[in-house]
């Protein structure tokens, strides 16, 4: 019978490129075994596609990070400061429940110093009425466009693109346990509870996953974000104007 480790917590940052070397290097240190980087392209409301006509590409790293349940807090923190995710139009980071994992050493992890944080910055950060899920889309490459488009007039603030390519013929990439097949796009979109029906019909309107062979996309639950509060918060001030 095969061994797994539970009450795993999954924790994505999604950051500028080559700040990922930093964000590991602070994980480790809160306890961590280490991470996965993948590379990407991000998206935000509001952004120019071009500048003088030449296409605008916002390099991203993708960090995967799984860790015990009873340490995923101070790692959060490490990763915030590490990050700089406490500042606006950083990057952002999210966690998530994992059922079960293998394929990992199965010694429990230690619990190792803590780094220094502004206990109140991340207070004010961490805002319990706003929940979230995180959409995740997998098309056919050259779609990916088809769906950043679609979240944005739904309602979404930003997103991330990441290329899927199988390694080799008998080896192929996965996410979240999920085949990649070669020439892919999956795009993440962390989204406000309240919009995730709209955003995801909007997905699936925009890129026809209802007909055979355009993709998939799935909803995951998101116990905790940050560095996106900032912009709900915004958003929360604006409609209270609006109802004055």
């Amino acid at each position: 019978m095969r061994k797994t480790l539970t009450g795993q917590k999954l924790i994505v940052t999604i950051v500028k490129k080559e700040k990922a070397k930093k964000i590991i290097e602070a994980t480790k240190k809160a306890g961590a075994r280490g991470g996965t980087t993948l590379y990407g392209e991000g998206f935000r409301k509001g952004d120019k596609d071009h500048f003088f006509g030449i296409p605008i590409v916002r390099e991203r790293e993708i960090i995967f990070t799984i860790v015990n349940g009873n340490i995923s807090e101070q790692v959060l923190d490490c990763i915030i400061q590490a990050g700089c995710l406490n500042k606006p139009q950083q990057g952002i980071a999210f966690v998530i429940n994992v059922n079960d994992v293998i394929g990992m050493h199965l010694a429990e992890e230690g619990t190792k110093k803590v780094c220094d944080y502004d206990k109140e910055a991340l207070e004010k950060m961490d805002d319990p009425t706003i929940q979230y899920d995180l959409i995740i889309t997998i098309v056919n490459k050259g779609d990916s466009e088809k769906v950043v488009e679609s979240s944005k007039k739904a309602g979404a603030e930003g997103g991330t693109i990441i290329s899927g390519r199988g390694t080799g013929i008998h080896e192929k990439a996965k996410l979240f346990n999920i085949l990649i097949e070669p020439e892919k796009e999956v795009v993440l979109t962390l989204i406000d509870k309240e919009k995730t029906r709209e955003v995801l019909h909007a997905i699936e309107e925009g890129t026809e996953l209802h007909k055979p062979g355009k993709g998939i996309a799935f909803v995951l639950n998101v116990e905790k974000a940050v560095g996106i509060n900032h912009l709900f918060k915004k958003m929360v001030k604006e409609k209270c104007r609006d109802h004055q």
